[in-house]
C-alpha cells in the first residue's frame, strides 16, 4: 500500500512537470471594427528585446507567418506597422509531495495514524512572453495584438523552435474573420 502511494506520488509529480514544460500561452484580441480586407503591406516600427539575437529571429517568423497569409513587407509606410516585444520574468512554483507514510485516511482513533509529512519546495523558472502589437499606420489605432508565452530553457534550440511554433500560432487565425483551415 506505501509502494503504492508513493509510485502515484512519483507519478504526478511526472505529469506536473510534463504539464508545464509544454504549457505554451497563446493569446489574441482584435478591434472589431477594423476591416482587415484592406490591409495588404505591412512595415516594421519597432522591435524590443533584451537578447539582441532575437530581434532577426521574431523579424523572420512574423515575415514568415504574414507572408503566408499573402501581405506584404515594405520597408516604411505599410498599410500597417507592426511593433514586437519580448518580455522575460522569473515565475515560482510551490511543489508539495506527501510520503504517505500516515497509516492512510481517518482519524487517529478510525483506521489511521494521520497524512505522514509533507515537503514543499519552491521551483524558480523563466517564462518568455512576445507581445505582437499591429497598428493602422495612418491613425495610429491599435488593430490587433499577439502574445506567446512559455517557459524558457537554457536549450538555445529549443527556445527558437517555442518561438517559432508560438509565432505559428499567433497567426494561425489571422487576419480575423478569415475562414477557418
Amino acid at each position: 500500500m506505501k509502494v503504492q502511494r508513493v509510485m502515484f506520488a512519483l507519478m504526478g509529480m511526472m505529469f506536473l512537470f510534463a504539464g508545464k514544460s509544454s504549457a505554451q500561452q497563446v493569446k489574441t484580441d482584435y478591434d472589431r471594427s477594423a476591416d482587415f480586407s484592406q490591409y495588404k503591406t505591412y512595415s516594421w516600427e519597432h522591435i524590443k528585446t533584451q537578447d539582441p539575437l532575437y530581434e532577426d529571429r521574431i523579424k523572420n517568423f512574423v515575415n514568415a507567418a504574414l507572408a503566408a497569409k499573402g501581405w506584404t513587407q515594405v520597408d516604411s509606410g505599410g498599410d500597417v506597422s507592426i511593433v514586437a516585444m519580448e518580455i522575460t520574468r522569473n515565475q515560482q512554483t510551490l511543489n508539495t509531495f506527501y510520503d504517505g507514510f500516515g497509516g492512510g485516511w481517518g482519524w487517529r482513533r478510525f483506521g489511521g495514524g494521520g497524512f505522514g509529512q509533507a515537503t514543499t519546495t519552491t521551483e524558480t523558472y523563466k517564462v518568455g512572453t512576445l507581445v505582437v502589437d499591429l497598428f493602422d499606420t495612418k491613425t495610429k489605432k491599435l488593430l490587433w495584438r499577439g502574445t506567446s508565452s512559455d517557459t524558457l530553457s537554457d536549450n538555445s534550440d529549443k527556445n527558437i523552435k517555442n518561438l517559432d511554433k508560438g509565432v505559428e500560432k499567433l497567426f494561425k487565425q489571422f487576419p480575423p474573420g478569415s475562414s477557418k483551415k
